[in-house]
């Protein structure tokens, strides 16, 4: 039977380094009861992250297949001469 995110023994203790500024705004999310604990906020804000990149993925994922796939050998180095020859 799989574990429910949230559950304890479905976590792992990790040591981060943040910048001072950063860890303040996270403490004074919880004393303003934003979140349960310097760890619940981070938690939450990493969570986040991985959802917007997975959507990024998802959302050039259907760009690609909408246009036909990845550029071709071709394409790459027919831009890569238009690139160039606009360069100075």
């Amino acid at each position: 039977m799989g574990t429910m995110l949230g559950m304890t023994d479905s976590r792992a203790r990790v040591t981060i380094t943040l910048d001072q500024e950063l860890l303040s705004g996270v403490k004074a999310a919880v004393d303003q009861g934003r979140a349960s604990s310097v760890s619940a906020y981070i938690e939450h804000a990493v969570g986040v992250q991985l959802d917007a990149e997975s959507g990024f993925d998802a959302t050039i994922a259907e760009m690609l297949a909408g246009s036909g796939g990845p550029p071709t050998d071709e394409e790459r180095a027919e831009a890569q001469r238009l690139l160039s020859t606009h360069a100075a």
